[in-house]
């Protein structure tokens, strides 16, 4: 299913992805100089994330809808509930025609991270990437319409969040974790901040770890297994997204548990962070913060002033082309700074200036 976010409301239903396609003016392609393929009149800001029904992704849209207010334009989201395939066509069918779109994706994959580069710089669209990339792959060897690629270093936020588990753990016991989809950027780098917070703390033991796909239900069928495999041997749990943690806790709720062993999970979903708020009853220790709305609204402001020639993609830096993002980890002492989304004067900067929030490049 597509939405189209207006700038006042949300206008929600089967519009199909030709409809989508209308809107989009004319277009005509960049050249090398790094010149826009269209003006603010005939360019269609669009974003690309894997399910509405995702709250962490619900978020993200929510910011995109903040970048159409502010900018007085109408937003394409484009959904894809997890398959790679279907997002990578839903991006090929904008460009169909050749007319001029500014994309923010969150690639579910790395491996179809190059496909959908390629796609829409042969559409002549402008696109910002963001979480999923191969590590040899960079924006400035490929062409201009390649925006820029956003991430955030989770290995460092993989560690401190674990640290938060084995610190309420009370520096000993046994864990098992949940991992995301195995081949994606972020899963991996938080499973590596796991292992190396493991390695600072000889008191904790990782007892099994399993994927679960960044799903919810199949978090809580793989905990459910977990759990009764290892029965009275689990004193933590960690999951590589707050969906996950989620499921996990569910799977402590049905086995009358809820409470009693602590969870970490990533991504600052609204009941993640109502769970952190009632941690004493949920046993929801942490999780991480890297802005959703931020994600949504200042890639999208990214691609679009790319599109629309206000940023010259040929002049950014290095730098400007392939930054981490802001992360935050959030406990029972911060959660009260996240409970709430952000309304649009607290974006504004961020939207006229996408780079404020870069802590660096990605090495």
């Amino acid at each position: 299913m597509n939405h189209i976010f207006r700038r006042r409301g949300i206008v929600a239903g089967g519009i199909a992805l030709t409809l989508a396609a209308a809107l989009i003016g004319c277009s005509s392609a960049s050249d090398d100089s790094g010149s826009t393929g269209g003006t603010s009149d005939d360019v269609t800001a669009v974003q690309s994330i894997r399910s509405m029904s995702n709250p962490y992704h619900a978020n993200w849209a929510d910011g995109g809808a903040l970048f159409g207010d502010w900018a007085d334009v109408e937003v394409v989201t484009i959904v894809d509930e997890g398959d790679s395939q279907t997002q990578l066509s839903k991006i090929r069918a904008l460009g169909a025609e050749g007319k001029v779109f500014a994309l923010n994706v969150d690639p579910n994959d790395s491996s179809t991270t190059e496909a959908i580069v390629k796609a829409v710089t042969e559409a002549g669209g402008y696109v910002v990437t963001q979480w999923n990339k191969p590590d040899d792959l960079w924006p400035w060897d490929v062409s201009d319409n390649w925006v820029a690629h956003i991430s955030f270093n989770g290995e460092t936020s993989g560690e401190e969040v674990s640290q938060a588990l084995f610190d309420a753990m009370g520096g000993s016991g046994n864990i098992i974790a949940l991992q995301g989809i195995l081949d994606n950027v972020p899963a991996k780098q938080r499973f590596a901040g796991l292992q190396k917070a493991l390695e600072a703390n000889p008191g904790i033991k990782l007892l099994a770890d399993q994927t679960a796909n960044w799903d919810r239900a199949e978090a809580f069928s793989v905990t459910q297994t977990l759990l009764s495999q290892y029965q009275g041997q689990v004193d933590g749990i960690w999951a590589a997204n707050d969906n996950m943690a989620l499921g996990a806790f569910e799977a402590l709720t049905a086995a009358g548990l809820a409470g009693t062993i602590p969870i970490v999970g990533f991504d600052a979903v609204p009941e993640a962070l109502e769970n952190i708020q009632n941690s004493d009853e949920t046993g929801y220790i942490a999780t991480v913060s890297t802005d959703p709305w931020w994600q949504g609204g200042a890639g999208l402001s990214l691609a679009y002033q790319a599109a629309t020639g206000k940023i010259k993609v040929s002049e950014l830096s290095h730098e400007q082309r392939a930054f981490y993002g802001k992360q935050i980890v959030v406990t029972l002492d911060n959660v009260g700074d996240f409970t709430k989304a952000p309304l649009l004067d607290a974006l504004k900067s961020d939207l006229e200036n996408p780079f404020l929030r870069s802590q660096g490049p990605i090495s």
